[in-house]
C-alpha cells in the first residue's frame, strides 16, 4: 500500500474546502491592497481586522488540520491498542458517510480480521458541497456496502467492534446518532464496543477552526446519543487536544 505523504491529510482538506480558502485567499489580497492604498485611518482599522481574521482562518485551519492528519498518531494507529485493549477481534464494522481513505489501511493492519466496510452517504440528507467532493475523490472501496444510518445489512450480534471514524458527525441531529448506537448494538456481540473518533465543539476546535466547530457535537450531545441506546463510555482519550476517542461497551 502505498504510504501516506507528510502533508496528505491537510492537502485533502484545503481540497474538499477549496472555497473557502479561495475566498481567504482574496480577502488577504483585497485587504493588503487596502491597506496600501487607502489613506483614511478608520479604513486601515478594517482592514487590518479583516487581514487578520482570514490569515487566522488560513493558517489556524490548515496547520490544525496538519498537525492532525499528518503530525500525530492519528493515522500512524498507535492509539488503537488502547481502544482495542481486551477485545478479542474477529469481525469488525467500519462505518464511514461517503468518504473512506482509512479502511484499506486498517484491513492490512488487522488482516486476521473480516472487516465489512458500510458506506451511510444519503445524497438527500447529506447536501454539504464537501462531502460530495470528498465522494468524487475517494469513490468506496471495493466491497463496501450502502447501509441507511439506522437499518445495515448485518446480522444481530455478528460483530465485536463498530468504529466510526471522524464521520458520524455528518448525522446532523441527536435523533439520527442515537439510531445509529442503536443499530450499532444490534449488530454488536455483547461486551463488543463502538470506537467513535472525533473532532467535538469545543474550546480546542473553536481555536482551530473559529465558527466552523459547530459543525461538530458537543460531548454532552454525543454522551446522551450513546447512553439512549444503551453503552456506557468505557475510555475517552485524546489524539491531539482536537480529536476525541470514545470507547464505549455494550452490556
Amino acid at each position: 500500500m502505498k504510504a501516506r505523504s507528510h502533508w496528505q491529510g491537510m492537502m485533502t482538506i484545503a481540497r474538499f474546502n477549496w472555497p473557502f480558502y479561495v475566498a481567504a485567499v482574496l480577502v488577504l489580497l483585497a485587504t493588503i491592497c487596502g491597506l496600501l492604498l487607502l489613506s483614511a485611518f478608520a479604513n486601515k482599522i478594517i482592514c487590518g481586522v479583516a487581514l487578520a481574521g482570514a490569515a487566522y482562518f488560513v493558517l489556524g485551519s490548515l496547520g490544525v488540520s496538519h498537525l492532525v492528519y499528518d503530525r500525530s498518531d492519528l493515522y500512524q494507529w498507535g492509539w488503537l491498542d488502547r481502544a482495542f485493549r481486551g477485545l478479542n477481534i474477529r469481525q469488525a464494522i467500519f462505518c464511514h458517510s461517503g468518504f473512506d481513505e482509512t479502511s484499506a489501511e486498517l484491513r492490512e493492519k488487522f488482516s486476521k480480521v473480516s472487516w465489512q466496510i458500510l458506506d451511510h452517504f444519503d445524497e438527500k440528507q447529506m447536501t454539504e458541497a464537501s462531502i460530495r467532493r470528498a465522494r468524487a475523490l475517494f469513490p468506496p472501496t471495493l466491497g463496501t456496502l450502502p447501509a441507511r444510518y439506522d437499518v445495515w445489512p448485518m446480522a444481530v450480534e455478528s460483530a465485536d467492534l463498530v468504529l466510526g471514524l471522524l464521520a458520524i458527525h455528518e448525522l446532523r441531529s441527536e435523533a439520527e446518532r442515537s439510531l445509529w448506537f442503536k443499530e450499532s448494538k444490534r449488530c454488536l456481540r455483547p461486551g463488543g464496543r463502538v470506537v467513535l473518533v472525533e473532532h467535538v465543539r469545543d474550546a480546542a476546535n473553536f481555536f482551530a477552526f473559529g465558527p466552523g466547530f459547530v459543525h461538530f457535537h458537543s460531548p454532552a450531545s454525543w454522551r446522551r446519543c450513546w447512553e439512549t441506546a444503551g453503552f456506557h463510555l468505557a475510555d475517552e482519550f485524546r489524539v491531539t487536544p482536537f480529536v476525541r476517542i470514545f470507547v464505549l461497551s455494550k452490556p
